[in-house]
């Protein structure tokens, strides 16, 4: 019998006033942020900003909240199979072209004009329409980076409450959506600003090395050490705690959802943003090993990038051969594969494409989880029923029905417990625990042995 929870809702197609309403609202906040794109004159009018604000996130929250809310709580993934963009169709094809557009073109192009004529009065549109916020934040005018930080968390927000109205039967995915949505919003987007309002070292209290790969380079710290700002000292030595003592800890107690899927932004964007294509995610032994490949290929290079820097910053041993290969590793990983890639082909490959085969920070952490953590997801096999909702909405691609059929634990590397096999599961097969290994062994080998029992005396 199924769970009320998951009982089935037949989809809506009609809207109602309120989503209509919000639709409107929505649209009118995007009509203005494209004319202002265009249109010089309106650009600079900080009224623009608001009302463009404004309607972008009232709009977006109040038609996601109503689509949402009108259903009874459960999880309703009707016809995502069957929808051209959520099923690789036309329109998934078209969204990843344009999204992937977007991102080579500002992370190439966009940057590169701008710099160009960074030298005379003129300053690109897209940054004078954030100048209100910039100035109230920064005590400064925008420029692009700022503009990027300030729409990938609108985005994480609006799409944050769209999750909470969609997950809301489960605690543990409101928690770890609010966790998402705070991060975000304080640690990668109001901390950095009011960083530099206060003169003091960028800081990005929630990406640090290998993730942030720049948090080590001899510069960088070298400009943090003479700076003789008051922060200088504590950013550096925030970025050393959480690389070599907080990641081992917190990976060991909670596995690595403790970073993946409660702090990082780049798992943020895609449990949020990226939510509607997780199904899409390929569970194929290939792609597996592909992952293995990739992943762990990166992790490598990082390493050896990161120590060939800091040869030449000592020694001089390689005569300026790791300027190339940083500027390979920043052009080809951290901004082609994590940017590109990573967001403009969630219509294409799921939502997790960097963080599944090129993150190396989710590569050292899948090591810690899979063989020293106390985190598993575990399996009661004798209520498993095959539905495979619960390998269909993976976004990390794993087979888990094979593992709840076998009455086997889930500690896979990749796995950076979302939680939502367990959410879909009708039969309340999966839990997400921490605990000492043995006792749960003792308890999977309990069920094993109940089950065979079952089937004897049936015979």
């Amino acid at each position: 019998m199924l769970r009320e929870s998951h009982s089935i809702v037949p989809p809506d197609p009609k809207l109602d006033t309120i989503q209509r309403i919000g639709l409107s609202v929505l649209g009118i906040g995007l009509v203005l942020f494209l004319l202002a794109l265009f249109e010089q004159e309106i650009a600079t009018g900080s009224w623009v900003f608001y009302t463009m604000l404004f309607g972008i996130v009232a709009g977006g929250i109040t038609y996601s909240l109503r689509t949402h809310l009108k259903r009874p709580p459960g999880i309703h993934n009707n016809n995502l199979v069957k929808n051209t963009f959520t099923a690789v169709g036309a329109g998934g094809w078209l969204l990843g072209i344009i999204i992937t557009g977007f991102y080579t073109a500002y992370y190439f192009f966009y940057q590169e004009s701008a710099l160009t004529k960074a030298g005379t009065e003129y300053r690109p549109s897209i940054t004078q329409i954030f100048d209100p916020l910039s100035q109230l934040l920064r005590n400064s005018n925008a420029d692009i980076w700022f503009v990027y930080g300030a729409c990938y968390t609108i985005a994480v927000l609006i799409m944050g409450i769209k999750a909470l109205a969609k997950y809301r039967h489960s605690k543990y995915q409101i928690v770890r959506t609010c966790s998402i949505m705070f991060c975000q919003f304080g640690f990668a987007f109001i901390v950095p600003s009011i960083m530099e309002r206060l003169n003091q070292p960028y800081f990005l209290p929630n990406y640090f090395w290998p993730l942030e790969y720049k948090a080590l380079m001899p510069d960088k710290v070298e400009t943090l050490l003479s700076s003789g700002k008051s922060m200088a000292g504590f950013v550096f030595g925030w970025g050393i705690i959480m690389t070599l003592v907080a990641t081992p800890l917190l990976t060991y107690y909670f596995g690595k959802r403790w970073y993946c899927s409660w702090v990082c932004g780049c798992g943020g964007l895609a449990n949020t943003a990226g939510d509607s294509f997780r199904q899409l995610s390929n569970k194929s032994r290939t792609a597996w090993k592909i992952e293995r490949i990739m992943i762990y290929s990166i992790l490598i290079f990082v390493i050896i990038m990161t120590a060939m820097v800091w040869m030449d910053a000592w020694w001089g041993t390689l005569g300026g051969a790791s300027l190339p290969v940083r500027k390979v590793y920043g052009f080809l990983i951290g901004a082609t594969f994590s940017g590109v890639i990573g967001v403009g082909f969630y219509p294409l490959l799921g939502s997790r494409v960097w963080c599944r085969f090129g993150c190396p920070m989710a590569a050292v952490l899948g090591m810690i989880q899979k063989f020293k953590s106390r985190f598993r997801i575990t399996t009661n096999g004798a209520q498993c029923i095959s539905c495979g909702n619960c390998s269909t909405y993976c976004e990390m691609g794993i087979d888990v029905r094979w593992y709840a059929q076998r009455g086997q634990d889930i500690k896979r590397a990749s796995c950076v417990g979302c939680g939502i096999c367990s959410a879909v599961c009708p039969r309340g097969v999966l839990s997400l625990e921490n605990g000492p290994t043995e006792q749960r062994e003792e308890y999977t080998m309990d069920l094993l042995g109940s089950a065979k029992a079952r089937k004897l005396e049936k015979k």
